[in-house]
Protein backbone atom coordinates (compact mmCIF):
# COMPACT_ATOMS: atom_id res chain seq x y z
CA UNK A 1 0.00 0.00 0.00
CA UNK A 2 1.18 3.38 -0.95
CA UNK A 3 2.36 5.46 2.45
CA UNK A 4 -0.27 7.68 3.35
CA UNK A 5 0.12 11.61 2.81
CA UNK A 6 0.63 14.28 5.56
CA UNK A 7 -2.08 16.78 5.80
CA UNK A 8 -0.23 19.09 8.39
CA UNK A 9 0.18 22.23 5.82
CA UNK A 10 -3.04 21.93 4.69
CA UNK A 11 -4.58 21.49 8.29
CA UNK A 12 -2.69 25.49 9.02
CA UNK A 13 -3.59 26.69 5.70
CA UNK A 14 -7.25 25.92 6.14
CA UNK A 15 -7.85 26.20 10.18
CA UNK A 16 -8.26 29.34 11.59
CA UNK A 17 -4.79 29.75 14.32
CA UNK A 18 -6.73 29.21 16.92
CA UNK A 19 -8.05 26.30 16.37
CA UNK A 20 -4.36 24.89 15.34
CA UNK A 21 -3.33 25.29 18.70
CA UNK A 22 -6.11 23.91 20.36
CA UNK A 23 -4.93 20.70 17.91
CA UNK A 24 -1.86 20.73 18.93
CA UNK A 25 -2.24 21.19 22.66
CA UNK A 26 -4.91 17.77 22.29
CA UNK A 27 -2.15 15.89 20.46
CA UNK A 28 0.75 17.01 23.39
CA UNK A 29 -1.58 16.31 26.54
CA UNK A 30 -3.23 13.25 24.86
CA UNK A 31 0.76 11.76 23.88
CA UNK A 32 1.63 12.83 27.59
CA UNK A 33 -1.16 10.09 28.11
CA UNK A 34 0.21 7.95 26.40
CA UNK A 35 -3.25 7.61 24.23
CA UNK A 36 -3.53 8.89 20.76
CA UNK A 37 -6.16 11.30 19.53
CA UNK A 38 -7.18 11.81 15.90
CA UNK A 39 -9.48 14.78 13.94
CA UNK A 40 -12.04 12.31 12.11
CA UNK A 41 -14.85 12.38 10.15
CA UNK A 42 -16.89 15.15 7.41
CA UNK A 43 -14.12 17.42 8.96
CA UNK A 44 -11.56 15.26 7.18
CA UNK A 45 -13.61 14.89 3.98
CA UNK A 46 -13.94 18.40 3.64
CA UNK A 47 -10.25 19.39 4.21
CA UNK A 48 -9.46 17.14 1.38
CA UNK A 49 -11.90 18.76 -0.50
CA UNK A 50 -10.21 22.13 0.52
CA UNK A 51 -13.99 23.28 2.52
CA UNK A 52 -13.39 24.86 5.42
CA UNK A 53 -15.40 22.96 8.61
CA UNK A 54 -14.64 23.90 12.03
CA UNK A 55 -17.00 21.77 13.42
CA UNK A 56 -14.25 19.15 14.52
CA UNK A 57 -14.89 15.34 15.79
CA UNK A 58 -11.77 14.30 18.11
CA UNK A 59 -12.09 10.41 18.38
CA UNK A 60 -8.94 9.21 21.47
CA UNK A 61 -7.63 5.74 21.86
CA UNK A 62 -7.56 5.99 25.74
CA UNK A 63 -10.43 8.27 27.91
CA UNK A 64 -11.91 10.68 26.02
CA UNK A 65 -13.75 12.35 28.89
CA UNK A 66 -10.59 12.73 30.83
CA UNK A 67 -8.58 14.12 27.99
CA UNK A 68 -11.01 16.78 27.35
CA UNK A 69 -11.15 17.75 31.06
CA UNK A 70 -7.05 18.20 30.79
CA UNK A 71 -7.26 20.54 27.42
CA UNK A 72 -10.43 22.39 27.94
CA UNK A 73 -9.20 26.34 27.89
CA UNK A 74 -10.26 27.91 31.77
CA UNK A 75 -13.40 29.06 32.53
CA UNK A 76 -15.06 27.68 28.91
CA UNK A 77 -18.23 25.15 28.67
CA UNK A 78 -17.02 21.23 29.14
CA UNK A 79 -20.11 19.07 28.77
CA UNK A 80 -18.92 15.58 29.85
CA UNK A 81 -21.70 12.47 28.80
CA UNK A 82 -20.09 9.59 31.29
CA UNK A 83 -22.15 7.11 30.52
CA UNK A 84 -20.51 6.95 26.70
CA UNK A 85 -17.01 8.60 27.76
CA UNK A 86 -17.97 11.41 25.47
CA UNK A 87 -17.59 15.30 26.03
CA UNK A 88 -17.80 18.95 24.17
CA UNK A 89 -15.68 21.74 24.44
CA UNK A 90 -17.27 25.22 23.34
CA UNK A 91 -14.69 27.93 23.59
CA UNK A 92 -14.78 30.49 21.20
CA UNK A 93 -16.33 29.94 17.81
CA UNK A 94 -15.65 26.17 18.42
CA UNK A 95 -17.76 23.15 19.53
CA UNK A 96 -15.16 20.35 19.55
CA UNK A 97 -16.82 16.64 20.19
CA UNK A 98 -14.39 14.31 22.33
CA UNK A 99 -15.21 10.31 21.93
CA UNK A 100 -13.66 7.40 23.07
CA UNK A 101 -12.32 5.59 19.63
CA UNK A 102 -15.21 2.29 19.84
CA UNK A 103 -17.28 -0.30 17.36
CA UNK A 104 -20.99 -0.61 17.70
CA UNK A 105 -23.27 -3.80 17.38
CA UNK A 106 -26.91 -3.83 16.98
CA UNK A 107 -29.32 -6.08 18.34
CA UNK A 108 -31.80 -5.10 15.94
CA UNK A 109 -32.35 -2.91 13.36
CA UNK A 110 -33.02 0.54 13.81
CA UNK A 111 -31.79 0.06 17.23
CA UNK A 112 -29.47 2.54 19.00
CA UNK A 113 -25.98 0.58 18.77
CA UNK A 114 -24.20 -0.91 21.91
CA UNK A 115 -20.96 0.50 22.32
CA UNK A 116 -17.42 -1.31 23.38
CA UNK A 117 -14.10 0.56 23.32
CA UNK A 118 -12.18 -0.07 20.22
CA UNK A 119 -8.89 0.70 17.96
CA UNK A 120 -9.25 3.79 15.29
CA UNK A 121 -9.33 1.32 12.61
CA UNK A 122 -12.48 -0.63 13.88
CA UNK A 123 -13.82 2.73 15.11
CA UNK A 124 -13.64 4.16 11.48
CA UNK A 125 -15.59 1.28 10.30
CA UNK A 126 -18.39 1.54 11.73
CA UNK A 127 -19.07 5.17 9.71
CA UNK A 128 -21.60 5.37 7.25
CA UNK A 129 -18.85 6.32 3.69
CA UNK A 130 -15.81 5.45 3.18
CA UNK A 131 -15.34 9.26 2.88
CA UNK A 132 -16.37 9.70 6.06
CA UNK A 133 -14.57 7.01 7.37
CA UNK A 134 -10.52 8.87 7.53
CA UNK A 135 -8.80 9.90 10.20
CA UNK A 136 -5.79 12.69 10.93
CA UNK A 137 -3.30 12.07 13.82
CA UNK A 138 -2.53 14.74 16.18
CA UNK A 139 -0.13 13.05 18.34
CA UNK A 140 3.85 13.33 18.15
CA UNK A 141 5.17 12.12 14.34
CA UNK A 142 1.49 11.35 13.60
CA UNK A 143 0.62 15.10 13.18
CA UNK A 144 -1.09 15.36 10.75
CA UNK A 145 -1.45 12.16 8.98
CA UNK A 146 -3.63 10.59 6.77
CA UNK A 147 -5.34 7.17 7.81
CA UNK A 148 -7.60 6.32 5.33
CA UNK A 149 -8.00 2.03 5.57
CA UNK A 150 -11.43 2.25 3.47
CA UNK A 151 -9.83 4.19 0.72
CA UNK A 152 -12.57 7.56 1.23
CA UNK A 153 -9.56 10.07 -0.55
CA UNK A 154 -9.84 7.87 -3.62
CA UNK A 155 -13.85 7.87 -3.02
CA UNK A 156 -13.45 11.58 -2.56
CA UNK A 157 -11.10 11.72 -6.14
CA UNK A 158 -13.95 9.96 -7.92
CA UNK A 159 -16.77 11.89 -6.32
CA UNK A 160 -18.29 8.55 -5.21
CA UNK A 161 -20.32 7.27 -1.99
CA UNK A 162 -19.46 3.87 -1.28
CA UNK A 163 -21.18 2.15 2.29
CA UNK A 164 -18.39 -0.04 4.26
CA UNK A 165 -20.70 -3.24 4.35
CA UNK A 166 -23.96 -4.63 3.23
CA UNK A 167 -25.58 -4.01 6.12
CA UNK A 168 -25.44 -0.26 6.62
CA UNK A 169 -28.47 0.76 5.56
CA UNK A 170 -30.26 -1.86 7.58
CA UNK A 171 -28.10 -1.14 10.69
CA UNK A 172 -29.21 2.57 10.67
CA UNK A 173 -31.08 3.81 8.45
CA UNK A 174 -31.23 7.28 8.35
CA UNK A 175 -28.06 6.50 6.53
CA UNK A 176 -30.23 6.81 3.32
CA UNK A 177 -31.34 10.65 4.50
CA UNK A 178 -27.56 11.71 4.90
CA UNK A 179 -26.54 9.76 1.77
CA UNK A 180 -29.21 11.51 -0.20
CA UNK A 181 -27.66 14.64 1.47
CA UNK A 182 -24.02 14.41 0.36
CA UNK A 183 -25.27 13.62 -3.05
CA UNK A 184 -26.43 16.81 -3.66
CA UNK A 185 -24.18 18.94 -1.51
CA UNK A 186 -20.74 17.65 -2.63
CA UNK A 187 -22.08 16.85 -6.19
CA UNK A 188 -20.75 13.31 -5.45
CA UNK A 189 -22.89 9.72 -6.91
CA UNK A 190 -23.87 6.97 -5.06
CA UNK A 191 -22.01 4.09 -6.39
CA UNK A 192 -23.98 1.50 -7.96
CA UNK A 193 -23.70 -1.41 -5.30
CA UNK A 194 -24.77 1.31 -2.61
CA UNK A 195 -27.28 3.07 -4.55
CA UNK A 196 -29.22 -0.87 -4.72
CA UNK A 197 -28.95 -1.27 -1.14
CA UNK A 198 -30.37 2.33 -0.81
CA UNK A 199 -33.11 1.07 -2.43
CA UNK A 200 -32.94 -2.29 -1.39
CA UNK A 201 -33.23 -0.81 2.45
CA UNK A 202 -35.91 2.18 2.03
CA UNK A 203 -38.24 0.32 4.32
CA UNK A 204 -35.80 -0.10 7.10
CA UNK A 205 -36.83 3.92 7.76
CA UNK A 206 -39.46 2.44 9.60
CA UNK A 207 -37.44 0.97 11.73
CA UNK A 208 -35.91 4.10 13.67
CA UNK A 209 -37.88 6.43 15.75
CA UNK A 210 -39.84 9.29 14.29
CA UNK A 211 -37.58 11.79 16.03
CA UNK A 212 -34.15 10.58 14.74
CA UNK A 213 -35.98 11.06 11.13
CA UNK A 214 -37.10 14.00 11.71
CA UNK A 215 -33.49 15.34 12.51
CA UNK A 216 -32.40 13.69 9.54
CA UNK A 217 -34.77 16.22 8.11
CA UNK A 218 -34.31 19.01 9.96
CA UNK A 219 -30.37 18.60 8.57
CA UNK A 220 -32.01 18.37 4.91
CA UNK A 221 -33.55 21.76 5.71
CA UNK A 222 -30.46 23.43 6.59
CA UNK A 223 -29.01 22.30 3.02
CA UNK A 224 -28.32 24.95 0.55
CA UNK A 225 -30.56 23.79 -2.07
CA UNK A 226 -33.36 21.47 0.03
CA UNK A 227 -34.99 20.91 -2.74
CA UNK A 228 -32.78 19.05 -4.36
CA UNK A 229 -31.99 16.48 -1.48
CA UNK A 230 -36.17 16.35 -1.15
CA UNK A 231 -37.05 15.56 -5.28
CA UNK A 232 -33.92 12.54 -5.02
CA UNK A 233 -35.91 11.25 -1.63
CA UNK A 234 -39.35 11.57 -3.57
CA UNK A 235 -37.65 9.84 -7.09
CA UNK A 236 -36.15 6.49 -4.41
CA UNK A 237 -39.71 6.89 -2.45
CA UNK A 238 -37.45 7.84 0.78
CA UNK A 239 -39.96 11.07 1.03
CA UNK A 240 -43.08 8.95 0.72
CA UNK A 241 -42.28 6.83 4.04
CA UNK A 242 -42.87 9.90 5.89
CA UNK A 243 -45.95 10.12 4.95
CA UNK A 244 -47.95 8.23 1.44
CA UNK A 245 -49.33 11.74 0.76
CA UNK A 246 -46.25 13.89 0.52
CA UNK A 247 -44.77 14.66 -3.05
CA UNK A 248 -42.20 16.62 -3.97
CA UNK A 249 -42.48 17.58 -7.93
CA UNK A 250 -41.03 20.62 -10.10
CA UNK A 251 -43.30 22.48 -8.73
CA UNK A 252 -42.71 22.15 -5.55
CA UNK A 253 -38.50 22.56 -5.80
CA UNK A 254 -39.91 25.91 -7.76
CA UNK A 255 -41.67 26.92 -4.55
CA UNK A 256 -38.22 26.50 -2.04
CA UNK A 257 -36.34 28.38 -4.57
CA UNK A 258 -39.10 31.40 -4.47
CA UNK A 259 -38.79 30.78 -0.43
CA UNK A 260 -35.29 31.96 -1.01
CA UNK A 261 -35.77 34.57 -3.04
CA UNK A 262 -38.24 36.74 -1.55
CA UNK A 263 -38.46 35.95 2.33
CA UNK A 264 -37.85 38.39 4.68
CA UNK A 265 -36.68 35.41 6.88
CA UNK A 266 -33.14 34.66 8.46
CA UNK A 267 -33.90 31.14 9.44
CA UNK A 268 -36.17 29.44 6.33
CA UNK A 269 -36.40 25.84 7.85
CA UNK A 270 -40.55 26.61 8.86
CA UNK A 271 -40.97 28.10 6.31
CA UNK A 272 -39.40 25.12 4.24
CA UNK A 273 -41.83 22.52 6.72
CA UNK A 274 -44.61 24.60 5.61
CA UNK A 275 -44.36 24.23 1.81
CA UNK A 276 -43.26 20.83 1.88
CA UNK A 277 -46.39 19.74 3.28
CA UNK A 278 -48.70 22.32 2.18
CA UNK A 279 -50.53 20.32 0.26
CA UNK A 280 -51.72 17.46 2.79
CA UNK A 281 -54.92 18.02 4.83
CA UNK A 282 -55.21 18.54 8.29
CA UNK A 283 -55.39 14.69 9.12
CA UNK A 284 -52.46 14.01 7.53
CA UNK A 285 -50.39 16.69 9.20
CA UNK A 286 -51.59 15.96 12.40
CA UNK A 287 -50.24 12.45 11.51
CA UNK A 288 -46.91 13.77 10.36
CA UNK A 289 -46.52 15.87 13.87
CA UNK A 290 -47.56 13.09 16.07
CA UNK A 291 -45.07 10.85 14.29
CA UNK A 292 -42.04 13.25 14.06
CA UNK A 293 -42.63 14.82 17.31
CA UNK A 294 -42.43 18.20 15.50
CA UNK A 295 -41.88 21.20 17.69
CA UNK A 296 -44.73 23.28 18.73
CA UNK A 297 -44.00 26.27 16.48
CA UNK A 298 -43.28 24.08 13.32
CA UNK A 299 -46.93 22.03 14.37
CA UNK A 300 -48.46 25.52 14.66
CA UNK A 301 -47.59 26.45 11.25
CA UNK A 302 -48.12 23.65 9.53
CA UNK A 303 -51.79 23.69 11.21
CA UNK A 304 -52.49 27.31 10.16
CA UNK A 305 -52.04 26.23 6.45
CA UNK A 306 -54.00 23.58 6.47
CA UNK A 307 -56.41 26.35 7.74
CA UNK A 308 -55.59 28.79 5.16
CA UNK A 309 -55.31 26.71 2.35
CA UNK A 310 -59.23 25.83 3.01
CA UNK A 311 -59.43 29.45 2.77
CA UNK A 312 -58.17 30.01 -0.42
CA UNK A 313 -61.16 30.20 -2.28
CA UNK A 314 -63.34 32.39 -0.78
CA UNK A 315 -60.19 34.85 -0.50
CA UNK A 316 -60.89 35.33 -4.20
CA UNK A 317 -64.10 36.45 -4.28
CA UNK A 318 -64.53 39.96 -5.70
CA UNK A 319 -67.11 41.22 -3.17
CA UNK A 320 -64.37 40.44 -0.23
CA UNK A 321 -64.02 43.34 1.99
CA UNK A 322 -60.92 44.22 3.57
CA UNK A 323 -62.24 43.62 6.76
CA UNK A 324 -63.37 40.37 5.65
CA UNK A 325 -59.65 39.50 4.41
CA UNK A 326 -58.55 40.50 7.70
CA UNK A 327 -61.49 38.13 9.64
CA UNK A 328 -60.12 35.43 7.60
CA UNK A 329 -56.39 35.37 8.20
CA UNK A 330 -56.20 37.16 11.44
CA UNK A 331 -54.56 34.72 14.10
CA UNK A 332 -52.49 32.92 12.09
CA UNK A 333 -48.73 32.71 11.99
CA UNK A 334 -46.55 34.73 9.28
CA UNK A 335 -44.99 31.62 8.14
CA UNK A 336 -48.04 30.19 7.13
CA UNK A 337 -49.26 33.06 5.53
CA UNK A 338 -45.92 33.23 3.31
CA UNK A 339 -46.45 29.46 2.51
CA UNK A 340 -49.91 30.26 0.92
CA UNK A 341 -48.80 33.17 -0.57
CA UNK A 342 -46.12 30.82 -2.83
CA UNK A 343 -48.29 28.06 -3.23
CA UNK A 344 -51.40 30.03 -4.13
CA UNK A 345 -52.64 29.06 -7.48
CA UNK A 346 -54.96 31.98 -7.74
CA UNK A 347 -53.82 35.73 -8.52
CA UNK A 348 -56.59 37.40 -6.36
CA UNK A 349 -56.28 34.82 -3.03
CA UNK A 350 -52.65 35.90 -3.38
CA UNK A 351 -53.29 39.60 -3.95
CA UNK A 352 -55.71 39.21 -0.68
CA UNK A 353 -53.23 37.50 1.24
CA UNK A 354 -50.29 39.96 0.12
CA UNK A 355 -52.51 42.80 1.18
CA UNK A 356 -52.98 41.36 4.51
CA UNK A 357 -49.27 40.68 5.41
CA UNK A 358 -48.30 44.32 4.17
CA UNK A 359 -50.90 45.98 5.50
CA UNK A 360 -53.72 44.89 7.10
CA UNK A 361 -52.45 42.78 9.88
CA UNK A 362 -50.72 46.02 11.10
CA UNK A 363 -54.07 48.63 11.68
CA UNK A 364 -55.80 48.76 15.02
CA UNK A 365 -58.28 51.15 16.18
CA UNK A 366 -57.25 54.64 17.75
CA UNK A 367 -59.90 53.93 20.62
CA UNK A 368 -59.79 51.54 23.67
CA UNK A 369 -62.09 49.67 25.79
CA UNK A 370 -60.85 52.35 28.25
CA UNK A 371 -62.89 54.97 25.93
CA UNK A 372 -65.27 53.06 25.44
CA UNK A 373 -65.96 52.45 29.51
CA UNK A 374 -65.62 56.42 29.58
CA UNK A 375 -68.06 56.73 27.10
CA UNK A 376 -70.61 54.67 29.54
CA UNK A 377 -70.72 51.36 27.83
CA UNK A 378 -71.09 48.34 29.47
CA UNK A 379 -67.49 46.04 29.79
CA UNK A 380 -69.84 43.06 27.62
CA UNK A 381 -70.73 45.38 24.84
CA UNK A 382 -66.78 46.50 24.35
CA UNK A 383 -65.00 43.49 22.27
CA UNK A 384 -68.03 43.81 19.37
CA UNK A 385 -68.32 47.26 19.24
CA UNK A 386 -64.27 47.73 18.59
CA UNK A 387 -64.59 44.58 15.83
CA UNK A 388 -66.86 46.61 14.26
CA UNK A 389 -65.11 49.93 14.84
CA UNK A 390 -62.03 48.15 12.95
CA UNK A 391 -63.81 46.45 10.31
CA UNK A 392 -65.08 49.67 9.76
CA UNK A 393 -61.22 51.42 9.80
CA UNK A 394 -60.02 47.90 7.48
CA UNK A 395 -62.65 49.21 5.00
CA UNK A 396 -62.18 53.34 5.26
CA UNK A 397 -64.92 54.49 6.38
CA UNK A 398 -63.43 56.27 9.18
CA UNK A 399 -60.10 57.69 10.09
CA UNK A 400 -59.86 59.68 13.16
CA UNK A 401 -60.61 59.63 16.94
CA UNK A 402 -63.45 61.43 16.87
CA UNK A 403 -65.22 59.05 14.03
CA UNK A 404 -64.37 55.68 15.12
CA UNK A 405 -66.08 57.49 18.63
CA UNK A 406 -68.85 58.35 17.00
CA UNK A 407 -69.74 55.36 14.98
CA UNK A 408 -69.11 53.22 18.24
CA UNK A 409 -71.73 55.19 19.66
CA UNK A 410 -74.14 54.84 17.20
CA UNK A 411 -73.56 50.65 17.51
CA UNK A 412 -75.49 50.43 20.71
Amino acid sequence: MPEEPNLAQTLERIFPPHLIDFLKHVGEKAAERNEQAYIVGGAVRDLILGIKNCDIDLTVEGDAAALAREVAPNGEKITIHQQFNTARIKFADLDIDFATARSETYARPGALPKVTPATLTADLKRRDFTINAMAIGLCGENYGKLYDPYNGKRDIEGKILRVLHDKSFVDDSTRIWRGLRYEKRLGFNLEEHALNLLQRDIPMLDTVSGERIRYEIECVLKEARPEEVLSRAYELEALGRLNPALEFNQNSADCFIQARETSAEKMLEPLYWALLTFALNIEEKNKLITYLKLPKRISQTLRDCAAVRERLAELASPELKRSGIYRLLHGFTDTALEAAVICADNDASRAALVLYLQELQGIKTIITGDDLLGAGMRGGEIKYVLDAVLDARLNGEVATFEEELALAKTLL
